[in-house]
């Protein structure tokens, strides 16, 4: 069995697979929310003991001993990471390897420990002959110590740490072939952030976390209708964006125009998909966006899709990561695109 597990802020994913003749077959997918389920969730108040006991209960309830597992990937995310492609000299690797280590420092933020890097060369650089094109991936050794520190507490011996936007390419490699033209646009919604990639056949690989999720969906809600959290919360999964777009009655039958004539959570999550977009475009000279394919616990909110499709004028869709796995028929899975990040966790493994 190969284990994906990826911890979010709001939501425990797993997801296991094991190796066949054809491919892979999908032995389970489950998921378990880390607040209480009756209290509002709070990110700021989302700390280790409750990822621990999440995954632990979530270990339980599916019949997963930790101390068994023998092949799991897990994921560093948002912040926390940083995944870059980058054009430098060609050199030997051990000069390469301090290149990116120099690299690194500009990219993500240090904590004062030192960064842990990893890279791949992809190959020369289509304009300039001396250069080479390189994937760089790199996090701290203290965000990477409290992520292994997490998986022994639950029982775990640490396996491959990916990071999530590559993830999620593999999650889409996977049960889709890359159009020979064109770019994919992927959008992962989490709890607090969302992670925004870009990229196609022989084009230039792009991330960037989107400081907008699920959490600011419900507090616009909340504070639009008066409503507590766990209210707003099923309102949002019951109308989705028409809890704030769609026009109510007041007490006499006059119609007020609910967020119609103001900006909106939702206009702000657009708006900075195309300014990602408009810098990939400026950047690197492409700009045709084949799809827009949305992932995450909030990526089938009522109305999402056509908001966003019709506001950036890309053909826009939820993504299924499961589709194509043999032994989905088994299964009885909700939301199956929240399950994107630990289904490509899951392939990384079976990869290695």
């Amino acid at each position: 069995m190969i284990l994906g597990l990826d911890i979010g802020r709001h939501t425990i994913k797993i997801v296991s697979i094991e190796k066949t003749k054809e491919g892979f077959k999908i032995l389970d997918a489950a998921s378990r929310i880390v607040p209480d389920v009756n209290s509002a969730f709070d990110p700021e108040k989302i700390d280790q003991p409750m990822w621990i006991m999440a995954i632990k209960e979530l270990m339980r309830l599916q019949g997963i001993n930790p101390k068994r597992v023998k092949n799991i990937v897990t994921g560093i995310g948002g912040v926390h990471a940083s995944v870059k492609q980058i054009t430098t000299l060609d050199m030997p690797t051990e000069e390469l390897h301090s290149s990116m280590t120099l690299e690194a420092r500009k990219h993500i933020p240090m904590d004062g420990t030192d960064a842990v890097i990893d890279f791949e060369i992809f190959g020369p650089n289509a304009r300039e002959v001396d250069k080479i094109d390189v994937g760089l991936v790199a996090c701290t050794k203290g965000i990477l110590s409290k992520h292994l520190d997490l998986l022994k507490e639950c029982g775990f011996k640490p396996g491959i740490v990916d990071v999530e936007p590559i993830a999620l390419t593999n999650s889409f490699s996977h049960a889709k072939d890359m159009p020979d033209d064109g770019l994919v646009v992927m959008l992962d919604i989490g709890a607090v952030s969302s992670g925004l990639v870009v990229w196609g056949h022989q084009q230039q690989y792009f991330t960037r976390d989107i400081q907008i999720g699920g959490h600011e969906f419900v507090k616009a809600i909340m504070e639009k209708k008066d409503l507590s959290y766990i209210d707003a919360q099923d309102l949002l999964q019951k109308d989705g964006l028409s809890a704030l777009l769609k026009q109510a009655s007041d007490d006499n039958g006059n119609d007020n125009a609910i967020g119609l004539a103001e900006r909106t959570v939702f206009d702000n999550l657009v708006e900075d998909i195309r300014r990602s977009l408009r810098f990939y475009a400026k950047t690197t000279g492409q700009s045709f966006f084949l799809k827009i394919l949305l992932s995450g616990g909030v990526a089938e909110t009522p109305g999402l899709v056509d908001f966003i499709q019709s506001k950036l004028n890309v053909d826009t869709a939820v993504f299924n990561p499961l589709e194509s796995l043999s032994g989905i028929d088994e299964l009885e899975t909700a939301n199956p695109s929240q399950y994107s990040i630990a289904m490509g966790l899951a392939i990384r493994g079976g990869l290695s």
